[in-house]
């Protein structure tokens, strides 16, 4: 077996949907930028987006919780267990997407209130709650396609729908005129078409592997708990990391000076173009470590790791070196030339530019061990990890930031990315008790 061959066949479609996920998050900023009033547009967009983010990241177990099992089954080839976890896995979805929309006023107000969000926000938000269930949906059903090796459907159908996305958030916003609103309406329609094709492509691609299963044995309780044990940690977990992103864009919004909101948002969207290219590998990581520990490969499973932590390094410095070199072209893309604020916009980036050189070599690593403990189901070392991380992230915001603002925040956030792979790496005894599982 050629271990790199695998982990790019899983890696590359990833990436590929993955990249255009943040693509999506641009072309909204650009929207926005390009709408009158650039800082108000981006800085009400970006309240919105972070309000979803923290929706969707805190539904984000059910499609890791989901991935470790499914590859797990798949590795010790137990087909029962794997069309087990796609029935209970979309039946968790469609409950919690169910009860987002039973609860849309006051989530929606309870979040809008507490990011300073004015009116524009509020449209926007009660615009695309109706996306959360599909949205939710798509978890499920890409975290049991991961579990099954399968990046190709995934990426098919991230690119369906960012397309849809973008092309509707143009013809929405400028056209019809419903400004950043627009934007919203365009997520409902690009995210429950990827929901019709996924489950159809699934379908007709798995359904002579799916075995006949019960209702009984999709809720069976012993099992449930298994899968709910799991993702409790997972949930803990994502709270962390949803509370450090939504208190970014929080505190961001408070520093006094609105151009700073506006430059965090389009510095974070580097960072987010990152995050997304070296979760491919992530992901590749996530779904070889369950198939190898479900085969009882030790073996494979060390030199995956292994091979793993080198692609994700060069990532890393390949994007860091992207950043130092084309900084200035590529926030240019994000505002218009001549308008206003522009200058001052370029000036404050300047400033804190840095940062984002920084961190894709702070983060790398840490995004390739979340992986691995996902394909390991070793929940509990990413929620302790995450924690302690987390506890440090608020701890030198609060010291520093009398001293140094808004570099404060940015010195917490590249400290918390590091470290959660640090902690990562040694509460696994530097990876022993992940590679005895497949002993």
């Amino acid at each position: 077996m050629n271990i790199n061959r695998e982990i790019l066949r899983i890696a590359i479609p990833n990436i590929i949907s993955n990249i255009t996920v943040p693509i999506m998050g641009i072309v909204g900023t650009m929207i926005a930028g390009h709408l009158g009033e650039a800082v108000s547009n981006i800085g009400s967009l970006a309240i919105g987006v972070t309000i979803f983010n923290f929706i969707y990241w805190n539904c984000s177990f059910i499609r890791m919780g989901t991935s470790g099992i499914t590859a797990q089954a798949y590795g010790a080839g137990d087909s029962r267990t794997t069309t087990l976890m796609l029935a209970r896995s979309t039946m968790v979805a469609l409950a919690v997407g169910v009860l987002m929309l039973l609860l849309q006023h006051p989530i929606g107000n309870a979040a809008i209130k507490i990011m300073n969000g004015g009116e524009q926000v509020a449209e926007y938000f009660f615009a695309r709650i109706w996306a959360v269930p599909a949205g939710v949906l798509l978890f499920a059903l890409n975290g049991w396609l991961t579990g099954m090796q399968n990046a190709i459907i995934p990426m098919i159908v991230a690119i369906v729908v960012n397309v849809i996305h973008i092309a509707c958030s143009l013809w929405f916003a400028f056209p019809l005129g419903w400004g950043i609103t627009g934007i919203a309406y365009a997520s409902v329609v690009a995210q429950w078409t990827g929901v019709a094709i996924t489950a159809l492509i699934t379908w007709w691609h798995y359904r002579h592997k799916m075995v006949r299963i019960s209702l009984a044995e999709v809720i069976d309780l012993k099992a449930l708990k298994e899968f709910f044990s799991i993702n409790g940690d997972i949930i803990i977990r994502t709270l962390c990391i949803v509370a450090t992103y939504t208190f970014f864009t929080a505190a961001s919004a408070r520093m006094d000076d609105e151009v700073i909101l506006a430059v965090n948002t389009i510095l974070l969207e580097l960072f987010t173009l990152f995050s997304y290219m070296t979760d491919g590998f992530a992901y590749a990581a996530e779904a070889l470590t369950g198939r190898f520990i479900g085969a009882k490969d030790g073996g494979a499973l060390r030199l995956c790791v292994k091979r793993c932590m080198l692609w994700s390094i060069v990532v890393g410095v390949a994007y860091s070196a992207l950043y130092t070199g084309f900084w200035q072209e590529l926030l240019g893309l994000f505002i218009e030339d001549g308008a206003e604020n522009t200058a001052l916009i370029l000036d404050y980036a300047r400033r804190y530019i840095g940062w984002i050189i920084a961190i894709p070599l702070a983060a790398s690593l840490p995004f390739m061990m979340d992986g691995v403990m996902v394909g390991a189901t070793q929940s509990r070392i990413m929620r302790d990890s995450m924690l302690i991380a987390t506890a440090l992230y608020f701890g030198l915001f609060f010291s520093l930031r009398p001293m140094i603002g808004n570099n404060a925040l940015w010195l917490a956030f590249t400290s918390f990315m590091a470290l959660r792979g640090i902690l990562q790496y040694f509460m696994s005894a530097r990876l022993k008790s992940i590679y005895r599982q497949a002993e």
